[in-house]
């Protein structure tokens, strides 16, 4: 006792140093003596206990750990439970009253460590890799000044370390979306990669609300908003280029969900060869766009590459002459020359807003990110019938169904007839690396079911099928793009002008000579392109 008072320690802290007893004898003669009860770390599920309960520099400071928590009771672990200090600042910071249960210190400083002291060690090594990573935008809030413990969360070396690396390595392995995902029991980051998503890595659950406060920082994001989902964007540097990341946060269950999608304004000029347009839908298309008033549409799922494909023709059309005005929501590639308007529904700037303003900006080619009402479509089709070019895009599965969706938003069929000038339906598929594609013996029987005619299997080409090796993602490399360019012919118009459903259009389009997806993705198949798996899990509409 006197030993203890000279040092300014507890008693307890002192017979603990002293080593007179050990751990288990310690705890046992406290249990006794205090009458509180007695726990064996052994037997506790670590995985299973309750996280971000209580922040952990009041764990390492009190060496307390949250076991449970039942109604207003919060039990925790402890080895002095006559520790009042720290029973009013657990109490004051949790709202909870603690309800101390006596452990052994050395399972619970290891316990401890394993909880909290070794997230940081495992970031280090995780982002240990050296590059030249300078954010562009300011590190600031876009509300109020944050509070001082967030300006510490956000400025944690290791998790921006481990941010950074994780976008130089979602940059350089060509993904298109990172998503950091907290689970109950872990936490996992993985990256979309040719369309299919792969788990990269699994930082330490401690770090996801310090992740989360860094994104939204650099996002310019509400970073005390955890309740409703927020989007912003963010502008890096990396070597000489500066790429810009769309960011999404959305509660779930176990915290943020954030998801950040690389935008790359290169795609953007890779022109319509590059896309993976076969001479005929190629030239349908460049006819449409060339034409001095009407509509193009470009239709699809989301992730099928529609926005690319309208930024290549909006670049081909981006001449000095032209005044091409956007409407998005948001713009994802900057293009210079281009006049792009982010929509803003709670300013009141929807698409249809927008558009009505276009009209008085004298625009020669318009792009509406989305057609989603019949107010917008109604005024997109008079802007395509009073001499403008409207490029826009709609989710629905082909070309033909596209126009009677048109028609169950409301549109008269007269005006979908008289302004509509071209459908494009597209979906990507993954492209074979050429390093390793072997030719595969798929059975006739198999050929014939998934489209080819008889005629095709004459033996002048032979399918492939994906290998893998060291330069490619399981056999394939990249993404290329199938599509449906149907152009509004005479006869199509007289079927939208007397109801004909989306089968009889179909029918037509395929009398005219337009492939359907199936078939473009068939020809791709033939030319070594693509596997016949990607092409019938693409097209199995």
């Amino acid at each position: 006792m006197r030993s203890a008072k000279e040092k300014k320690v507890s008693f307890i802290s002192e017979l603990m140093g002293s080593g007179e007893l050990s751990p288990a004898q310690l705890a046992h003669a406290l249990s006794s003596a205090l009458a509180v009860p007695l726990l064996d770390l052994d037997a506790v599920d670590a995985q299973r206990l309750p996280k971000n309960i209580i922040d952990a520099k009041l764990i390492g400071q009190y060496h307390v750990l949250p076991l449970n928590k039942r109604g207003s009771r919060l039990f925790l672990a402890c080895v002095d439970p006559t520790d009042q200090e720290a029973s009013e600042r657990i109490k004051f910071a949790t709202q909870l009253s603690p309800e101390w249960v006596v452990v052994e210190h050395d399972k619970l400083s290891k316990l401890i460590e394993g909880q909290t002291g070794s997230a940081n060690q495992a970031l280090e090594a995780i982002s240990a890799a050296d590059f030249d990573f300078e954010v562009t935008e300011e590190d600031t809030s876009a509300s109020a000044a944050p509070a001082a413990d967030v300006v510490s969360e956000v400025e944690d070396a290791p998790v921006v370390r481990f941010l950074q690396k994780m976008l130089v390595d979602a940059i350089n392995m060509r993904a298109s979306d990172l998503h950091f995902e907290p689970y109950e029991y872990n936490y996992r980051v993985r990256f979309r990669i040719d369309g299919e998503l792969r788990e990269i890595t699994q930082p330490p659950l401690a770090i996801k609300d310090k992740l989360a406060s860094r994104i939204k920082v650099i996002s310019r994001l509400d970073i005390s908003e955890k309740r409703v989902p927020q989007d912003g964007r963010m502008k890096l540097r990396f070597g000489n280029k500066s790429i810009d990341f769309r960011v999404s946060t959305l509660p779930t269950l176990f915290g943020e969900k954030i998801v950040i999608r690389i935008l790359d304004s290169s795609s953007a000029k890779l022109g319509i060869e590059a896309l993976g347009y076969e001479p005929a839908e190629k030239e349908r298309l460049m006819h449409a766009v060339h034409r001095p008033y009407g509509m193009v549409l470009v239709t699809g799922p989301t992730g099928s590459g529609k926005t690319v494909s309208l930024y290549t023709c909006l670049n081909i059309l981006n001449q000095p002459g032209v005044n091409v005005c956007t409407v998005e929501d948001p713009a994802e590639i900057n293009l210079p020359g281009i006049n792009q308007v982010n929509v803003n529904d709670k300013a009141g700037l929807t698409f249809a807003s927008a558009l009505k303003s276009f009209l008085r900006q004298d625009p020669d080619v318009i792009m509406v990110g989305e057609i989603r009402d019949l107010e917008t479509a109604d005024i997109a089709i008079k802007a395509a019938q009073t001499g403008h070019l409207v490029l826009s895009t709609l989710h629905t599965n082909d070309a033909p169904s596209t126009l009677t969706r048109l028609l169950n938003m409301g549109v008269a069929p007269f005006n979908i007839a008289s302004s509509v000038l071209l459908i494009t339906a597209q979906r990507l598929v993954r492209r074979l690396c050429e390093s390793c594609k072997q030719p595969a013996d798929y059975p006739r029987d198999a050929l014939i079911k998934a489209g080819y005619e008889e005629s095709d299997l004459d033996g002048s080409w032979r399918p492939y099928k994906a290998v893998g090796c060291s330069a490619c993602n399981n056999g394939y490399r990249g993404r290329v793009g199938v599509y449906q360019a149907m152009p509004i012919t005479e006869a199509i118009q007289r079927l939208i002008l007397t109801n004909g459903s989306a089968v009889d259009l179909a029918e037509q389009a395929r009398r005219e000579g337009v492939r359907d997806l199936r078939q473009s993705g068939l020809v791709k198949v033939q030319q070594g392109v693509t596997t016949l798996e990607e092409v019938i899990a693409a097209t199995n509409d």
